[in-house]
């Protein structure tokens, strides 16, 4: 099933709209601004810069009528997005504790809210996503600034476009049709 998401220039879903089913890397080409949006069906990360930079912010199935109440302190407004295609299979990863897979790894196939507790590793520097698709959250308990994470090897966080530097993350949580947030 592939996700739709229509935005609105104005808050409350006023103003011109696009919809669209896919990545969108610059808003701008068809709306002057961003401040609400509507989630008919999927997920997508939004994003408050160009080429999906910058804080980041899940949307699911639901309305958003203002891009301030979507709690991640979103600077300005929508500016890009990204589908999150649904993963059917299993989830599993490798996580650890150094940038470019160096000290501790460990291997795991579900959420973990804090792997300070669960793998003894004060956080997480790199990663290794072998299968489905993951949130990295910089707190533990699934708080702070989240980044989303593809399947791929991410030898150090600070390239995910988020313009945070020394960025480690202390839980994370798969990206499933029935998760809560």
């Amino acid at each position: 099933m592939m996700g739709k998401i229509i935005f609105y220039e104005d808050r409350n879903f006023q103003g011109r709209s696009y919809e669209t089913t896919q990545d969108c890397a610059d808003m701008s080409s068809y709306l002057s601004r961003c401040h609400s949006c509507r989630v008919d069906s999927g997920f997508f990360m939004a994003y408050d810069r160009n080429n999906y930079m910058g804080n980041q912010y899940l949307m699911r199935r639901g309305e958003y009528p203002d891009y301030q109440r979507m709690g991640m302190g979103m600077n300005d407004c929508i500016r890009s997005c990204r589908m999150i295609p649904m993963h059917k299979g299993n989830f599993r990863m490798r996580i650890y504790d150094k940038e470019n897979f160096g000290g501790q790894m460990h291997e795991t196939m579900e959420d973990c809210d804090s792997i300070p507790e669960r793998f003894r590793m004060s956080d997480c520097q790199s990663c290794n996503i072998m299968e489905g698709h993951w949130l990295g959250y910089e707190q533990p308990h699934y708080g702070g600034r989240v980044m989303y994470l593809r399947p791929g090897e991410y030898k150090s966080f600070s390239h995910l476009g988020s313009g945070m530097t020394g960025v480690r993350f202390m839980s994370m949580r798969r990206i499933v049709d029935n998760m809560s947030m």
